[in-house]
């Protein structure tokens, strides 16, 4: 299998540590590649221009971090990320923790295009508010959930997390919400996490 990806998409690195979770790694080529510079060979691979891309080992490319996570969840026995008797729950706690990274995500273009007096637009200010609600949110889940789960959900907030501080340090985050930083640090010991660190 191969896997386009680069160092700094959240979506990108939720697809790789799954893999690596899931015992995939050393059967997947990884093809780093900047979807700003309309590369060919990923535009014939995804119309979008996005990463990640996997190309399967039938050489069918399939888009989009969950489904390629939901993918590569049934391609091994390894460590069930979607279990399928707590399955409502994790899709929910997916759900905000993608939303999370796509108003982090949405947040870093638009100031990067726009500056950051964009942050002061409605759209701007709405999309703080999200990233302020789902963190809440999040930081309430997580305060009543075991701290042993590893589950795509653990995987996809784990990433969120570090995506806003390492992109957007003024919210904070890990002053304001324990639970949270609990799970961080739990993400951050596993070996899935450490070598696919933002750079």
């Amino acid at each position: 299998m191969q896997l386009f990806l680069n160092r700094t998409s959240p979506y990108a690195r939720v697809a790789r540590i799954v893999a690596l979770e899931k015992g995939l790694e050393s059967n997947l080529l990884l093809l780093w590649s900047d979807p700003w510079a309309d590369e060919a060979d990923l535009l014939q691979r995804n119309p979008v221009g996005r990463v990640p891309i996997l190309i399967t080992d039938h050489g069918q490319s399939i888009a989009e971090s969950l489904l390629i996570a939901l993918y590569l969840d049934q391609a091994s026995d390894i460590n069930k990320l979607i279990p399928e008797n707590d399955l409502a729950q994790t899709l929910h706690i997916v759900g905000l923790g993608q939303g999370l990274m796509d108003a982090s995500f949405s947040t870093m273009i638009m100031r990067k295009h726009h500056g950051n007096e964009i942050d002061a637009s409605v759209l701007g200010q709405r999309r703080q508010r999200a990233i302020e609600r789902t963190l809440l949110s999040l930081n309430e889940t997580y305060s009543a959930l075991p701290t042993d789960r590893l589950t795509l959900a653990e995987i996809v907030v784990a990433v969120a997390l570090d995506y806003v501080a390492f992109r957007l340090p003024q919210v904070a985050w890990q002053q304001k919400y324990a639970a949270l930083v609990d799970l961080h640090e739990q993400m951050k010991t596993r070996e899935s996490f450490s070598q696919t660190v933002f750079a």
